[in-house]
């Protein structure tokens, strides 16, 4: 892969990430307001226990929902700051690292996506596995699911 094409193929996944987060926010937010929207709507019946337990459980519902939304609010700005348009020789934030293992992307905690027909595991900056191979180089290699793992290519 050229240099142009390493840029172009990372932020193609920063872009996909992006997009999977956007998602995920659009989806936690119509979920508060289904849960506020049924914990409105419950009607006071004789039994008022129900009434008060269907009510405490939407809270908690919209409670949960909110927290979700709050994580990947953080996530799309941690996004942000992640600079896709340089090569890196070094794993670091933005870095694209490829080994036997599988292909990381630092940039944002979404676990395994398939981009482009490829199977790219998505690693916070803060994740223990991101912080294994924070500045280490082609060449080094990292223990990775019991396995010691060499680093073919970083950039």
């Amino acid at each position: 892969m050229t240099e142009t094409e390493k840029i172009a193929f990372k932020n193609k996944l920063k872009q996909a990430a992006q997009q999977l987060i956007e998602q995920r926010i659009a989806a936690a937010k119509t979920l508060i307001d289904n849960a506020q929207e049924a914990a409105n709507s419950e009607e006071k019946s004789s039994v008022g226990d129900k009434y008060e337990t269907a009510r405490a459980m939407g809270q908690l519902e919209t409670e949960m929902h909110a927290k979700q939304l709050a994580q990947q609010i953080r996530e799309l700005a941690l996004l942000h700051e992640v600079k896709a348009d340089i090569v890196y020789h070094v794993a670091t934030m933005g870095a694209c690292i490829e080994c036997a293992a599988g292909t990381f992307f630092i940039a944002a905690g979404l676990g395994k996506q398939t981009i482009a027909g490829k199977l790219i595991i998505y690693l916070s900056p803060q994740a223990p596995l991101a912080k294994l191979v924070q500045n280490k180089k082609k060449g080094e290699s990292f223990v990775f699911n019991g396995k010691e793992t060499v680093i073919e290519a970083i950039y």
